[in-house]
């Protein structure tokens, strides 16, 4: 730490920009593996619970554009807290919530892959970037001061709703994913009639179409 940054209580911008970019290599990690892990658990799933409908395992799946998608709206709220950490010298209470749910994250990684016994998306990175990171920078808070305007207790407090965060990308993604396939669903034919009109084809179960004045069967 320099001695301006000593004097006025702030952290350097590795501390800050640090979890932005310890995200980063966490998350690659995720986005690399996570298609083809949640693609394994759904088959495994659907042999061992055969009854469950289709439709079930078909809103489990994780497609590389979902991953892609909520990995990067969770960036965006990663970024904008580490840029009002720089800006406010790590004192930020926003940067100190997700600083604290981004190195507890770390541990729900590890317990959920020890609990199935086997490697789950970004378990390798929780404990050699997200862990590490998140107690040094912490640390440097602490020693800098900057904990005391916040308070540990409530800034881990706060953290508790990380998990809710990340469902609610995932949400998000999953919304952005069915409007695009409805974008480029092909629209539906239309039928012409002996009078020349074109009427478009009704949907499933509408019923048939009938010439506008024409005998009724």
């Amino acid at each position: 730490m320099s001695e301006r940054e000593a004097e006025t209580g702030g952290v350097p911008p590795a501390v800050t920009w640090g979890l932005l970019a310890a995200f980063a290599v966490h998350d690659l990690e995720e986005l690399a593996t996570m298609p083809g892990w949640a693609a394994a658990e759904v088959d495994r799933l659907r042999r061992r619970h055969p009854k469950v409908p289709e439709r079930v395992w078909a809103t489990m799946s994780v497609t590389p554009g979902h991953a892609a998608t909520a990995i990067g709206l969770m960036g965006l709220v990663v970024g904008a807290a580490s840029a009002d950490g720089a800006r406010t010298g790590g004192r930020s209470p926003f940067f100190q919530t997700v600083l604290a749910g981004f190195g507890l994250h770390a541990v729900s990684h590890v317990a959920q892959s020890a609990a199935l016994g086997r490697y789950t998306p970004g378990v390798v990175t929780a404990p050699l970037v997200v862990a590490p990171f998140s107690l040094w920078a912490w640390r440097e808070l602490r020693r800098a001061g900057v904990l005391q305007e916040v308070g540990t207790r409530n800034v881990v407090s706060g953290a508790m709703m990380f998990p809710l965060g990340i469902l609610g990308v995932h949400l998000a993604a999953f919304g952005a994913g069915r409007l695009a396939r409805r974008a480029r669903a092909p629209r539906r034919p239309a039928a012409r009639l002996p009078s020349g009109r074109l009427v478009r084809i009704p949907r499933r179960g509408t019923g048939a179409l009938r010439p506008q004045g024409g005998a009724q069967p």
